[in-house]
């Protein structure tokens, strides 16, 4: 697959974004191991795995998908993903393609077409040995990418819908803008964002990736930046042309908000989710937007097997039991019992409030660095804070304990808070996570 020179050179100065990623791992002896031998492999893709020290005891699994000129281990130590595996203990696997310029097919016949052959068929492979080796949950499996990795999510939700849950892609184009007959693997009209069709010509050309496919299609999470001069920003739309159209939804959005200074979020439904970054060019994803993806795809959020017990009428319990009558089923729950409560006060003023924040470990055992996770309500920005760091500033926020309070003992608390302005909206937030579990409120 060969790729234009000239082209490579932007992607290597554009690839520079990965310079601009947060990530500040958590102490932990998990480190990112290659693979081999994992399976069906046509392309020769590499891979490396990173499983967190602790694991559910079915967990999710995300595929991350590195940019042109990147690697596996560069998109691990670049992005925040391991982090958040860490946290919430998911397993991450990290690709790297081998050819020339370091970009994954999303041109070819091949790629484009479920089985067919190349990059998507070895990434196959990957989820399909970690579901296998780590009793993944076939229920949670994920992709996310940049620039030629947000490529091949669109492309990988398109061929596998069946597998994958969701997927979040970071300046990107729909799956199969970038197809060639030529050999080359650059799409120079796809890129300046010159190709442009109707929905229901681009859902067309998903639905074909998988033809007679009738199940049901993953949620989608789209962004990009309004001043992208690589993969340029009219191939925002045509995405969200495509997805929402794959799911049946109009293309107006259901609801529009800000959830931070720049960002204009629009959802579709349920199913899918675009952000659009005024100003922003191609070396988009920053701090906090790992964490999102994460929090769109679910795996923020723990789940328990609980049993269901048939015994001529129905009960349901909270634990294992021993069938009594004609069939026993599981199922899952996504509503783990509270181990933390939580004090949020309030106090305002014009265009200012202060938010003052207590959290009690109702838990039997300590927690050993926490991540206290709450939506402000809209129009409110931080400005400052206490005792803690906090990231983004608005919409979804995490508050990040500092050193010196990152231990937090059975029945003990943890004080932090911070300044915000507001623009008459000085509701409180309405739920809190202390790493991932549900708090309830004082």
């Amino acid at each position: 697959m060969k790729v234009l020179g000239a082209i490579l050179t932007s992607l290597v100065a554009a690839a520079a974004f990965v310079l601009a990623f947060v990530a500040a791992p958590q102490a932990s002896a998990a480190t990112l191991t290659e693979v081999t031998g994992f399976g069906t492999n046509p392309s020769n893709l590499r891979m490396h795995l990173y499983v967190p020290d602790r694991v559910q005891a079915r967990p999710g699994v995300l595929l991350a998908v590195h940019y042109c000129t990147g690697t596996g281990p560069a998109f691990h130590s670049g992005t925040d993903f391991a982090r958040l595996a860490d946290q919430y203990g998911f397993i991450v696997i990290y690709p790297s393609a081998t050819r020339s310029g370091q970009c994954f097919d999303v041109s070819s016949q091949q790629a484009l077409r479920r089985d067919g052959g190349s990059d998507p068929v070895g990434l196959m492979s990957m989820v399909r040995y970690v579901l296998q080796r780590y009793n993944g949950d076939t229920g949670r499996v994920f992709v996310t990418g940049v620039s030629s990795g947000a490529m091949t999510t669109n492309v990988m939700l398109a061929n596998y819908p069946d597998v994958f849950a969701a997927g979040a892609a970071f300046a990107g184009v729909p799956a199969s803008c970038f197809a060639t007959t030529d050999g080359s693997g650059w799409n120079s009209a796809c890129a300046n964002g010159q190709v442009l069709r109707t929905p229901q010509e681009w859902g067309n050309l998903a639905r074909g990736m998988y033809p007679g496919y009738s199940g049901t299609r993953p949620r989608v999470q789209i962004w990009h930046g309004t001043a992208d001069d690589t993969l340029r920003y009219p191939n925002f739309g045509e995405t969200i042309d495509q997805w929402t159209n794959v799911h049946g939804l109009s293309t107006t959005p259901t609801s529009s908000d800000s959830p931070q200074s720049g960002w204009t979020r629009t959802r579709y439904g349920d199913k899918v989710e675009a952000i659009s970054m005024q100003g922003t060019g191609h070396n988009l994803m920053g701090a906090g937007m790992a964490l999102r993806a994460i929090q769109f795809f679910g795996l923020d959020r723990p789940v328990d097997t609980t049993t269901t017990t048939t015994t001529g009428t129905t009960t349901t319990t909270t634990t294992t039991t021993t069938t009594t009558g004609t069939s026993t089923t599981s199922s899952i729950t996504t509503s783990p019992v509270p181990n933390c409560r939580v004090t949020y006060a309030v106090n305002a003023w014009n265009t200012g409030l202060t938010a003052s924040i207590t959290v009690v470990n109702t838990g039997t055992t300590a927690v050993s660095g926490w991540t206290f996770a709450f939506t402000l309500p809209n129009g409110q920005t931080i400005t400052n804070g206490w005792s803690a760091t906090y990231s983004p500033t608005s919409g979804m926020v995490n508050a990040t304990n500092v050193n010196y309070n990152g231990t937090i003992s059975p029945s003990a608390s943890v004080g932090f808070g911070f300044q915000a302005t507001h623009g008459g909206n000085t509701e409180k937030p309405t739920s809190f996570r202390l790493n991932g579990v549900p708090c309830t409120i004082a």
